[in-house]
């Protein structure tokens, strides 16, 4: 019995770190051929479509309350409009490797964000060193992209702005959590989200843009399948499996995933200076997983 736990959640932990590091190449991908407000959009609607089917032959019910609605919607907005919309928006422009290891600072704005309010979890030395070499090797990746106008600054600030509107969204659900399963709250914030990401691109004009291309499918149902459903769902059994130290983990294999698949498939590559920000980061949020390990440790 407990080998086989230890392989299920070696599987678990295996999809998270693979698929979720693969969904910025998919991104990458798609968006070549489709645009990514619909993009974004169907991929959301169809994956919450699933996963509430998924979710309701479980038993598990739908939000009751007015509340749980207002914060499920909130949540889904920020964390899948504002964060996954803006990394596929600028994935158009910016290298999908690029735009992991930027996302990557998720993990140091949650930190930050979680100090704040009265509920806060205060931040000690480790957590404020990790914290600010992040953001400094932030500013040399982006920095040198803009430099060498690899892609437009705006690609760039959206992707900064993306994991700042993801933590927001994190740290507000996990102080307001809501009266339904996980399962059925995220099948409700995919749904939300893919509609309002939806409208977006109508309004925007984006039909006109649709190119029915096997390449640009096959992302669209890769990230349906493997990114939302199976990777997702791989996320929300570990939750109740191990600590949220280790599966804190994905958070610095998931970009690595990133940039080795993007060199490999796509033939992007890094300059020094940027190779030297990757590991900047990538140090900085070892240290904020590790920081945030000791505080529960002697909390």
């Amino acid at each position: 019995m407990a080998a086989s736990r230890s392989f299920s959640i070696a599987l678990a932990f295996a999809a998270v770190y693979l698929l979720w590091g693969s969904t910025y190449l998919a991104i990458r991908v798609g968006v070549e051929d489709l645009p990514p407000a619909l993009f974004a959009g169907s991929r959301f609607i169809i994956a919450g479509l699933i996963m509430w089917g998924i979710a309701a032959a479980r038993g598990f019910k739908r939000p009751a309350s007015a509340v749980d609605w207002y914060r499920i919607a909130l949540t889904g907005s920020l964390m899948l409009v504002g964060g996954n919309g803006l990394v596929t928006w600028s994935e158009q422009w910016v290298d999908s490797g690029q735009a992991a290891l930027i996302v990557a600072t998720v993990a140091l704005w949650m930190a930050g964000m979680g100090a704040w309010g009265p509920r806060g979890e205060s931040l000690n030395r480790l957590s404020l060193i990790g914290l600010l070499l992040g953001f400094a090797g932030v500013g040399i990746l982006v920095g040198v992209g803009i430099a060498q106008a690899q892609s437009p600054p705006l690609a760039y600030a959206g992707l900064l702005l993306a994991p700042i509107l993801w933590a927001y969204g994190s740290v507000y659900g996990r102080r307001r959590p809501v009266g339904c399963s996980p399962w059925m709250t995220s099948a409700m914030q995919m749904l939300i989200a893919g509609l309002i990401l939806t409208l977006i691109g109508l309004i925007a004009g984006e039909p006109a843009e649709w190119a029915w291309t096997a390449k640009g499918m096959g992302a669209l149902a890769y990230l349906i399948v493997f990114g939302s459903c199976l990777g997702f769902g791989a996320y929300i059994w570990l939750v109740q499996q191990v600590t949220p130290t280790q599966l804190a983990t994905y958070a610095y294999v998931n970009p690595a995933v990133a940039v080795l698949l993007g060199w490999w498939l796509l033939d992007e590559t890094l300059s020094p200076r940027q190779i030297v920000g990757t590991l900047v980061i990538l140090v900085a949020v070892v240290l904020v997983t590790v920081a945030q390990s000791r505080r529960r440790a002697h909390g």
